[in-house]
């Protein structure tokens, strides 16, 4: 009997071998996908919560990093097993975009002929080329051919919206994604009820905007507060503080819902959940090679002027600095070059004018205007020419994820409050600037421009950041900072939106 079923089994051994070999697979194959269902499980942990901080925390918050790795079972060219690490390079950088109703966005372009009511301007063409406008031709050979466009100052929202169409880590689900982006053209509606018409169609389309979101699933898992908007207008546009039919602009950012969101515009206000970024330039590189034979062109530029200044004077604005400045310009004769902006005076508009004073000059005099920043700060780093700040809340409290901390660095400052402080002789104090600095200056200033210009849409640096990217990367780390609160414990909405009554002030600069 014995050698019966001994016989039996040698006769079945490579049967028995394949079924020991099955099982072993199939156990394999189950520690694989309980692999995994961890790395989801961590995904979900750290995006699917729900939070309210209005009744109470979220337990927990599980942290994903870029770290974050999948083993998979795969053969080699001998059928043996190994195993390969696998990164997402997107884990902490997913963004999702609302598909908003088209009265937000795409017919506001639609009808670009009304966005301008009250004003001779027609905003159509600047439209053109993905929102940055015709190409320039370039017959004095002052830019450089197919790199610039005449870009309106106020369309970085289509801009932006346009450049995240082609980002990397766009993601259709919401559940695993770093940031929301809302793609509403809110300087866009703005501009066509500024002039003539009451509060209630000024703020008709932020009411009817944060409603829309308000009853997405998206909106509960952080009440709002993983998602951002980009404006084309400085934030103090959409901070209305009443009723009253005199007041300018809209109530966007005094409403509930968008309190808990962050906005990205060219100026930021003084509320910690709005952030500056640049103003659209004209200069928009398809490759870093253009970008790299600007500033080599930059440095060799031959610089006539001791310093210019591109701009109008503001007598509507008691006290304004700018009627002092162009003063001394002018009695400053050769060593200083105004580009009078007055109305009807110069065409300050076309690039050409401008980039022709800025690269002759060693510094470029950036006082506020109507507000306390200008795009003419980035005209002036894209000619290599040194930014003279004369106020904190031109440029040092506002672009904080694109310009260097240390502002010394890259620029001269001369602290005036007011006018009734101008103590300065600007010719002789940019005179007494040692040979060696301003060296040191101009250079720093020339290696920003990949920071402050805005890419191609149609096309991705191959090595470097632009402003998109830097923007992208700030909006993410502030969110993420967000999460580490709630992971802590702590409440996301304290600080979140507060006022910083500071911020514009001389005292975090010096004299």
């Amino acid at each position: 009997m014995e050698n019966s079923i001994t016989s039996k089994c040698c006769n079945h051994q490579p049967w028995f071998v394949l079924l020991v070999f099955f099982v072993f697979c199939i156990e394999l194959f189950s520690f694989d996908y309980s692999g995994k269902s961890a790395l989801v499980t961590v995904l979900d942990g750290n995006h699917g919560n729900v939070i309210n901080t209005q009744s109470s925390l979220p337990h927990d918050f599980t942290e994903i990093t870029n770290a974050s790795v999948s083993p998979l079972p795969k053969t080699d060219e001998k059928g043996d097993l190994k195993v390969v690490t696998e990164i997402d390079s997107c884990v902490g950088r997913y963004i999702f975009v609302h598909d908003l109703p088209s009265r937000f966005n795409e017919d506001l372009v639609n009808n670009c002929r009304l966005l301008t009511r009250g004003t001779d301007k027609n905003m159509c063409p600047y439209l053109d080329n993905l929102g940055f406008g015709p190409e320039i031709e370039n017959p004095e050979d002052v830019l450089m051919n197919n790199s610039w466009f005449l870009t309106n100052q106020f369309l970085l929202e289509v801009i932006f919206h346009n450049k995240m169409k082609r980002y990397e880590c766009l993601t259709n689900d919401s559940s695993i994604a770093s940031a929301i982006y809302v793609p509403f053209y809110a300087g866009l509606d703005m501009s066509l009820y500024l002039w003539g018409f009451n509060t209630t169609v000024r703020d008709s389309a932020s009411l009817g905007l944060v409603k829309w979101l308000s009853e997405k699933p998206e909106w509960k898992r952080m009440w709002g507060r993983d998602h951002f908007l980009v404006a084309g207008r400085i934030a103090w546009d959409f901070r209305r503080q009443s009723d009253n039919e005199t007041d300018w602009g809209s109530k966007l950012r005094f409403l509930p819902e968008s309190k808990n969101m962050s906005m990205l515009s060219i100026e930021s206000s003084s509320w910690n959940n709005d952030y500056a970024i640049p103003y659209p330039t004209c200069f928009h590189p398809s490759k870093d090679s253009e970008i790299f034979r600007w500033q080599d062109r930059m440095r060799k530029q031959n610089r006539q002027y001791l310093f210019s200044f591109a701009g109008a004077p503001r007598p509507e604005y008691q006290n304004s600095i700018r009627g002092k400045i162009i003063d001394q310009c002018l009695a400053s004769k050769s060593q200083c070059k105004l580009l009078d902006c007055n109305y009807g005076t110069t065409n300050c508009d076309n690039p050409v004018n401008v980039m022709k004073v800025f690269q002759s000059s060693i510094f470029c005099l950036q006082p506020p205007g109507d507000s306390y920043t200008r795009r003419s700060i980035f005209d002036s780093i894209l000619a290599g020419c040194i930014p003279v700040f004369f106020h904190p809340g031109t440029a040092y409290a506002q672009y904080i994820w694109h310009l260097p901390k240390n502002y010394t660095a890259y620029s001269v400052y001369l602290p005036v409050k007011d006018l009734s402080e101008w103590k300065i002789n600007l010719n002789e104090t940019l005179l007494r600037m040692p040979e060696d600095r301003i060296l040191r200056l101009r250079e720093e200033v020339i290696k920003l421009i990949p920071r402050v210009v805005y890419a191609s849409s149609r096309s991705r640096s191959e090595t470097l950041e632009d402003a998109f990217d830097l923007a992208v990367k700030g909006i993410l780390d502030r969110i993420e900072s967000v999460r580490v609160m709630i992971r802590e414990g702590k409440d996301p909405s304290i600080g979140f939106a507060d006022g910083d009554d500071y911020k514009y002030t001389f005292s975090t600069y010096g004299n």
